[in-house]
């Protein structure tokens, strides 16, 4: 005979917790800039890449392989807290950018447990970081290749290790063009942070034309040629300078402050428009 409660306090007085399974949250995080690569030649303008942000484990399981900052999340801490705790530990600094990205619930993305993690993507200027970054941390460089079936080839560099992967997108719903992601190979990074990493990377090229994201990893004063970069490296592609102008218009002003130097003619710095 089910047992019937005449007030909710009267139920959870009564209430058994102890006859469900129980799993473990946790959350990751894809902390993302954009930053010079410097050339060589003073006449050439420095190209623009995109990097991520990683931390190499130093304790079972995945010892010695990297993976995307994130932890556990306490048990009296709301969700979204814990990764601007995560973030304050590995960065030292406050304000960052940050919005959900995805929650990835694999059986078994995690050797130890049933663990279900809240993934989120951080965007910041690079700059904010310099030696606030914590010992086991580093900046990688990524490169990405789309192959014409849905295969995504990606390359971690920072130039002491190549960090590279394979992952197909699955086309999910054709009338409003969601894919999921399947990883094909991995050898080097931890847990499923493949997926994270390609996840929020499509999220980044679907918002970039559409919202004013991409001004978080801005420095407060930039040229128009290196706002253009930054759109083209995460967009995968070269826009026509009319095209960009249009995407921007509304988004940025000019002010009397000029770049100069670097065996280039001035260029007036623009700020975003907030």
């Amino acid at each position: 005979m089910v047992k019937r409660y005449n007030t909710e306090e009267e139920f959870l007085k009564d209430y058994d917790s102890s006859k469900y399974k129980k799993l473990s949250m946790t959350t990751d995080i894809l902390i993302v800039s954009v930053s010079n690569e410097e050339v060589d030649n003073y006449r050439k303008t420095d190209k623009k890449k995109m990097s991520i942000l990683l931390v190499k484990r130093d304790n079972y399981p995945f010892k010695d392989k990297w993976c995307l900052p994130g932890g556990f999340i306490d048990i009296d801490e709301d969700l979204d807290e814990s990764p601007k705790r995560i973030l304050k530990k590995e960065t030292n600094v406050d304000n960052i950018y940050l919005e959900q990205l995805y929650t990835f619930g694999s059986i078994k993305r995690d050797p130890r447990m049933r663990v279900v993690s809240t993934s989120y993507i951080a965007l910041i200027d690079k700059n904010r970081l310099i030696n606030n970054l914590s010992n086991n941390a580093s900046w990688f460089d990524i490169t990405f290749y789309e192959e014409k079936n849905n295969i995504v080839d990606i390359v971690l560099d920072n130039g002491n290790t190549t960090i590279s992967f394979k992952l197909e997108k699955v086309l999910r719903e054709q009338t409003t063009d969601r894919y999921s992601f399947k990883i094909l190979e991995n050898n080097y990074l931890a847990f499923d942070h493949p997926l994270v990493i390609l996840a929020g990377i499509e999220r980044l090229k679907n918002k970039i034309e559409y919202t004013d994201i991409v001004f978080n990893m801005m420095p407060e004063y930039f040229t128009l040629g290196e706002l253009q970069q930054v759109y083209e490296v995460i967009l995968g592609k070269k826009l026509l300078d009319p095209a960009f102008r249009r995407i921007i218009a509304n988004k940025v002003v000019k002010t009397t402050k000029m770049k100069t130097g670097g065996g280039h003619r001035p260029s007036y710095l623009f700020k975003y428009k907030k």
